[in-house]
């Protein structure tokens, strides 16, 4: 895409354990355009965090290894540079937000000194300066007293405030791409819904373009412009937004609608979990690796790996799903006995 600020191509990650490698990521391609925010949805233990953790320079090597792929961030390759490089981009181009604050943020240190020395390192900002600019910065992220709150310690924080404490220091150096990682998992819903809003909100001022890593699909329907359906380690489908919800194609996206909860149509219709349990990355499986758990799986799928199909008119909306291929019998009907069941995602 011509307006993408971050390209990543073909990454594929693993991790030398005492068991043997674990493929953690394989194969992974996706590009962010330049002010929207790009979803990365999937169980736990899909690769989505891996993904973006590697593209950071976060994953420890040894174990961790990027053996294939490329990113590139404004056409300049992130995958293989130097420590000192990558701390260059890391905070200052790229902002991230940890799934769990409290044990992200220092205990001994103020928030305040917390935000100060991301300014003080990547902008060279002398302490006074970067103070002041740290009581500015909660304030944008509207922690209310800021300046007697830049003074507190992470214990004297709620959750929430963690958090607005946390997209303050990863907004200090004014980043092009901020990744939310499960940024909402810890709070509860009341929380969660000012956190998405101040996330919208900074990134409507800010033009920032967002990676978001989440396994709630009501979050990714709130926040996200494209969205990437991981599973396996692999990105098994992507489109926009409303083509994921409304004309999913991929048994495994299928799979995740009816786990959604709804406060619409039929208030007795039970929720429908996908049974079975995730492939075993230290062996991945030869075929499709929904095989074992996908109800539509013919026996094509369990020996021969699936290459991606365009789904509708739209190039954007691609699936990796024999059933796509045109002798296959496809998943519209399936995708039709959703809605007739009273199915509302929206």
């Amino acid at each position: 895409m011509d307006d993408s600020i971050l390209e990543v191509v073909d990454l594929s990650v693993e991790f030398s354990t005492y068991g043997g490698v674990v493929q953690a990521v394989r194969g992974v391609s996706f590009s962010v355009p330049r002010g929207e925010t790009l979803a990365i949805v999937g169980e736990s233990g899909c690769g989505k965090s891996v993904t973006v953790q590697s593209i950071m320079g976060l994953i420890p090597m040894p174990p961790g290894r990027i053996t294939a792929g490329s990113a590139k961030l404004n056409g300049r390759e992130l995958l293989g540079l130097s420590a000192k490089e990558t701390n260059e981009f890391r905070g200052t181009e790229i902002g991230m937000i940890f799934q769990d604050p409290m044990t992200s943020l220092n205990p001994t240190m103020t928030i305040g000194d917390q935000i100060a020395e991301t300014l003080m390192v990547h902008r060279g900002q002398s302490y006074g300066s970067a103070a002041r600019t740290a009581v500015e910065l909660m304030e944008k992220t509207k922690i209310p007293e800021a300046g007697r709150r830049v003074k507190q310690y992470p214990f004297e924080f709620s959750g929430g405030m963690l958090q607005r404490s946390m997209i303050a220091m990863s907004l200090a150096c004014n980043p092009s791409i901020l990744i939310a990682d499960e940024p909402t998992t810890a709070l509860d819903v009341t929380i969660q819904a000012q956190i998405l809003e101040l996330m919208l909100e900074l990134q409507r001022t800010e033009n920032m373009s967002i990676i978001l890593i989440t396994h709630d699909l009501a979050v990714v329907a709130r926040m996200a412009d494209e969205v990437r359906v991981m599973y396996g380690g692999q990105i098994v489908e992507s489109g926009s937004v409303e083509q994921i919800f409304y004309e999913s194609a991929h048994p495994y996206t299928l799979g995740l609608r009816e786990a959604m909860p709804s406060n619409r149509g039929d208030l007795t219709r039970q929720l429908a979990p996908i049974e079975g349990t995730p492939p075993d990355l230290f062996d991945p499986p030869k075929g499709c690796g929904y095989f074992a758990r996908c109800p539509h799986a013919m026996k094509l799928c369990e020996a021969d790996p699936p290459v991606e199909f365009v789904v509708t008119k739209t190039p954007q909306h691609r699936a990796s799903c024999w059933l796509q291929h045109s002798m296959a019998p496809g998943v519209s009907s399936v995708r039709q006995s959703h809605h007739s069941e009273g199915t509302d995602d929206g």
